[in-house]
């Protein structure tokens, strides 16, 4: 899991995996310095308490017995997310919670429980398999919506995606880097950030994160980590990033978003197709979302993916390819020898990151 791999590069190690997701302790200058710089993980949960609740009534004396005091703040309105399996009750675990927080606050002006409103203060109860877990949401918004994203595009990237496709396939910044199908721009954003050392969610403006709601939250602390991680960018690349696209309306704005994400003189812009295109420089990382067929249809698609292949065998020779492709993709017609496939999910659809040594096979 790339994550995990992550975690370990910012100096924390992974305790266990859990569903869909990993577990590990910090200290808060650090938890601080991974909500600025994780690049792959959707959202950050500060666990509260947990335990075995079979049912409703164990769910609810489990709740019952946190100190909520210690962790929201009075005039603060929360929302309660349930996380349950398919075919149970979550808003009856909400409820339990919810009133849990009330009987704590009993006596005293309390947060104000909300279940219509996206507030920045969430509790999520999450059960699975007879185990109860209660945490708070640190991340507020997802940390893909890192705050540059400019409208427009069909079919948008999540940054988290981006980042990962990147990463698994080695990107730092010392190679050149070509996205010839660019669309909004953001694995080319997202490898001007891996190159520059610049965390993903610098730009998030003040009270953006949950975490800043919470009781306990260090506002002095946070901006001296907010500091060192500024500090740490650097001021030039190692080696240039390139992005292309058939359509120049696309690459504008693909430029406007990079200009929002403040790395638009990072990367070099131009419009054409990849088949017709010459490489910019003589090897690097090619990386590549190529197009579904929901979009432009399966004739389309195989003659695309046909001339893909073509275009890595003859011009590309030299160059490593990371190519992301639907789970049902014609991929035998890239050519590609002996691709290393890695399943992700690109929102609900199943994709494959396809990785070569070298473009030409």
């Amino acid at each position: 899991m790339v994550l995990v791999e992550e975690l370990r590069a910012l100096g924390v190690e992974p305790s266990a995996r859990v569903f869909r997701g990993v577990r590990f302790e910090a200290d808060l200058a650090t938890a601080y310095r991974l909500h600025l710089s994780l690049r792959t993980a959707s959202r950050i949960q500060r666990v509260v308490t947990e335990g075995e609740a079979p049912g409703l009534e164990a769910m609810s004396e489990l709740a019952m017995a946190v100190d909520w005091t210690q962790w929201l703040r009075a005039h603060r309105p929360y929302r309660v997310q349930p996380v349950v399996p398919e075919g149970r009750d979550g808003e009856a675990l909400a409820r339990v919670v919810a009133e849990a927080v009330s009987a704590r606050f009993a006596g005293q002006a309390g947060p104000r429980y909300d279940a219509d409103h996206d507030y920045p203060v969430t509790i999520v109860a999450h059960w699975r398999e007879g185990k109860l877990t209660l945490g708070l949401d640190t991340a507020g918004r997802a940390l893909h919506k890192r705050g540059w994203r400019v409208n427009g595009h069909p079919a948008v990237l999540k940054e988290t995606l981006a980042a990962a496709i990147l990463l698994l396939a080695g990107y730092d910044g010392t190679e050149p880097l070509l996205d010839p199908m660019c669309g909004s721009g953001t694995i080319a954003i997202e490898a001007a950030y891996i190159a520059l050392g610049k965390a993903p969610l610098i730009h998030r403006g003040k009270d953006d994160f949950g975490l800043e709601h919470h009781q306990g939250f260090d506002r002095a602390l946070w901006r001296q980590v907010s500091d060192e991680v500024r500090a740490e960018k650097r001021d030039t690349l190692a080696a240039p990033i390139f992005a292309r696209d058939l359509r120049p309306d696309f690459v504008d704005l693909a430029r406007k978003g990079a200009l929002r994400a403040r790395v638009e003189k990072f990367i070099t812009w131009a419009p054409g197709a990849i088949e017709a295109l010459d490489p910019p420089a003589a090897g690097g990382l090619l990386v590549a979302n190529l197009p579904y067929g929901e979009r432009i249809g399966r004739g389309e698609v195989e003659r695309l993916y046909a001339g893909v292949g073509h275009a890595l065998r003859q011009r590309y020779a030299g160059w490593r390819a990371a190519l992301l492709v639907p789970a049902d993709a014609p991929v035998h017609l890239l050519d590609l020898d002996r691709p290393v496939g890695h399943r992700l999910k690109n929102g609900s659809l199943d994709v494959r990151l396809l990785l070569t040594r070298d473009a030409s096979g």
